[in-house]
């Protein structure tokens, strides 16, 4: 069965300080969407839509190259920051009541700072308990294959979603304040689903270049090849004859193999 939304871990009420107030970059409510790695919801259509679909870019591709890493810890306790209390009779009363009313358009949801290990079959499990979940993009580097920590959610009912990004904002998930939130279906990239609902894993790069590098060579490609041995060769020799240094090569130098038709 999937987790219950009281089984999320809430964070404390922060503790009064006394003397100078807490620094305005600690405030949970202040604006994180300039953060690395975190797409911008509120975008204008025709500007920042490239970053909302979750493809991966030239820039994105270092990102995210840890492997079965956390992002870097936060220099302050994430589980003292105050977050929004909901209560569980009050949001299933909503969510019963916006599943009888009849509905044509689906909700679209952005999740956001995503804690490692929660990928695809982990999220439909989770938000299965709010509504049905249509389709799931989880946005992945191109290149390892590694999550991004941010993905989108589609939801049978807006209603639904609108429902889930009040109640999951800013909540903690192991060590991780998620970020929750709607795109109206005007700012939905016509290609955010592509990809979707696929399974992935980490592609063996060096595997992949260990069969490349060992793979039987044509017979032209060993021609090549040993075209451009002799080459750098008699480059060398130029050098060292420059340099007034005498050094024979014969016997350590490569070797020209006959070609087809040649006699050795």
């Amino acid at each position: 069965m999937p987790p219950t939304i009281s089984s999320i871990q809430l964070s404390k009420k922060p503790k009064k300080f006394k003397g100078k107030e807490p620094s305005p970059e600690l405030n949970p409510t202040a604006s994180s969407d300039d953060e690395v790695g975190q797409p911008n919801v509120e975008l204008e259509s025709g500007h920042e839509g490239v970053h909302l679909h979750g493809f991966s870019t030239d820039d994105d591709d270092s990102s995210d190259e840890e492997d079965g890493m956390d992002i870097e810890p936060s220099t302050f306790d994430v589980g003292k920051l105050p977050t929004i209390a909901k209560d569980d009779a009050t949001v299933k009363r909503k969510l019963d009541k916006a599943k009888r009313q009849p509905t044509d358009d689906r909700g679209v949801i952005f999740l956001g700072r995503l804690p490692h290990g929660f990928f695809e079959d982990q999220i439909k499990a989770y938000f299965s308990q709010f509504g049905t979940v249509t389709r799931i993009r989880l946005s992945r580097n191109k290149k390892t294959g590694r999550s991004k920590h941010y993905g989108f959610v589609e939801f049978d009912s807006s209603a639904v979603a609108q429902i889930v990004a009040d109640t999951m904002d800013n909540y903690l998930i192991m060590g991780h304040i998620l970020r929750c939130k709607v795109i109206p279906n005007n700012e939905v990239h016509p290609e955010l689903w592509i990809g979707a609902n696929r399974k992935w894993r980490a592609v063996p790069r060096d595997r992949v270049t260990r069969v490349e590098h060992n793979k039987p060579r044509t017979e032209g490609e060993q021609v090549r090849a040993a075209r451009r041995l002799i080459k750098r060769q008699n480059e060398r020799k130029r050098k060292l004859v420059d340099a007034g240094i005498k050094y024979d090569f014969e016997a350590v130098s490569y070797k020209k193999r006959p070609e087809k038709g040649e006699r050795s």
